[in-house]
């Protein structure tokens, strides 16, 4: 298996994971200018912006633990881009989550670490 279809398998896990759990997805790979949002969906009243990392292995560290500040304020720009897009407000509702998959290797299974309101948006930094 390759790294795409190795991703993509993540990423299908992740989504099961989420609607098992009442979320609708939306939205997979939201591409945008400068990245992309590996699944938005909506959870109650909340729209979604979610980060699924899967790891192989725990060799460089657990999978929510790749989800740094560099990363989250690009999710925070693509949040500012869907809700421009999609014509809604800033009274909507979000939340940025955290779907680590972790594998187990002893047991063969995978791990799911579902981490809620996992950071905070990060404003656009205005320029003097």
């Amino acid at each position: 298996m390759n790294k795409h279809e190795f991703g993509m398998q993540g990423e299908d896990i992740a989504c099961k994971f989420i609607e098992s759990h009442g979320g609708r997805i939306i939205e997979r790979n939201f591409r945008f200018k400068g990245g992309e949002i590996d699944v938005i969906y909506k959870d109650g009243d909340y729209i979604v912006f979610g980060e699924i990392k899967y790891r192989s292995s725990s060799t460089f560290g657990m999978a929510e633990e790749a989800v740094g500040y560099r990363k989250q304020r690009t999710i925070s720009r693509g949040c500012d881009f869907y809700l421009t897009k999609n014509k809604l407000d800033q009274f909507t509702p979000v939340r940025f989550d955290v779907i680590a998959l972790n594998v187990d290797e002893r047991q063969e299974t995978v791990k799911v670490h579902y981490v809620k309101n996992a950071f905070d948006y990060i404003p656009i930094r205005k320029m003097r």
